[in-house]
């Protein structure tokens, strides 16, 4: 019993150090991996660290696992806020340049061309 302690005291070593290892080095961003990898890795440092009696790092990695809960949690609500707002329609203002890839399409608009007051057409 004590072999499945240790080797998941040492997996969640390798979890919390290659996330950190691939954030600082620059080859993933410190997203919803990182913090699900500092999750886990918390979780498995907590039965170790409770295994062998050691409560300071216990305590240690469930703070690790609540900061990392609740990234992920912050992460989740902030990805269904811009879903919502991503359905509403975008307001497209004249004379401002199109970003979004749409079509915009205005219609009612005319003016006169200078010098041609009898034929109206559209203002660009």
């Amino acid at each position: 019993m004590e072999l499945l302690w240790e080797i998941t005291g040492w997996a969640g070593a390798v979890a919390i150090l290659t996330a950190y290892l691939t954030v600082s080095m620059g080859w993933l961003k410190a997203g919803k991996g990182f913090q699900t990898a500092n999750l886990l890795g918390a979780c498995a440092f907590i039965a170790n660290g409770a295994f062998h009696e050691a409560w300071p790092s216990v305590a240690t990695n469930i703070a690790w696992f609540l900061i990392s809960a609740v990234a992920l949690l912050r992460m989740r609500s902030a990805k269904q806020a811009s879903a919502a707002v991503a359905d509403t329609a975008p307001v497209h203002f004249p004379g401002v340049p199109d970003t979004t890839g749409q079509l915009a399409v205005i219609e009612g608009l005319t003016g006169s061309v200078s010098g041609d007051a009898e034929r109206e057409r559209p203002l660009p």
